[in-house]
């Protein structure tokens, strides 16, 4: 019985990847929050949301895709409801590029941290689009086309940008720029 709980776990955290590492990111950054040794303020949290969502939610979270789509093709397109494709190492690629430039954005410049978010937030709202021409035209309403996959392909892009639009509004009132702390 346990045993079955704790595989049934591991599945749905690994199939579901996307929101495992966002709600990772969620609690790295309330460690790092409660950690900070400063007074909490706006800044501070969106701060640290923002640089643990661009290191979990763009670099691991791309990472992981690079991997899964690279080693793991056949099983990747079984569980979005595709056929294996070529084109999978081609999207397993694009994800280690999105990978490497979140990793290296997370603690760096909002400049940065914005290139890092953007070019995967337009993959994913583009694959929200494919999964909903997918249900729709071809009835493909596999956990991977249809499921917390499909949400997660929305909503995470959604709280990367909420995110940008908070730090961008924290502006050092002495120099006009957009207060960046690590």
């Amino acid at each position: 019985m346990l045993a079955d709980l704790i595989k049934a776990t591991i599945t749905f955290v690994v199939a579901n990847y996307s929101l495992s590492f966002f709600m990772l990111g969620l609690v790295v950054s309330l460690v790092a929050i409660a950690r900070s040794g400063s007074s909490i303020d706006r800044p501070l949290v969106v701060e640290k949301l923002l640089a643990w969502y661009v290191f979990f939610s763009i670099g691991v979270d791309n990472f992981y895709n690079f991997v899964m789509h690279v080693f793991f093709g056949e099983m990747s397109a079984a569980f979005i409801g595709w056929a294996d494709s070529p084109f999978q190492f081609e999207v397993g690629t694009a994800s280690l590029g999105y990978a490497a430039v979140g990793l290296l954005a997370a603690f760096r410049s909002y400049d940065l941290r914005l290139a890092a978010v953007l070019g995967p937030s337009i993959f994913t709202l583009g694959a929200a689009a494919g999964h909903v021409n997918q249900m729709i035209t071809a009835h493909n309403f596999a956990p991977g086309n249809a499921g917390i996959i499909f949400w997660t392909d929305i909503f995470i892009p959604l709280f990367g940008f909420a995110l940008l639009w908070l730090q961008r509004r924290n502006v050092d009132a002495r120099t006009g720029t957009a207060s960046i702390s690590a």
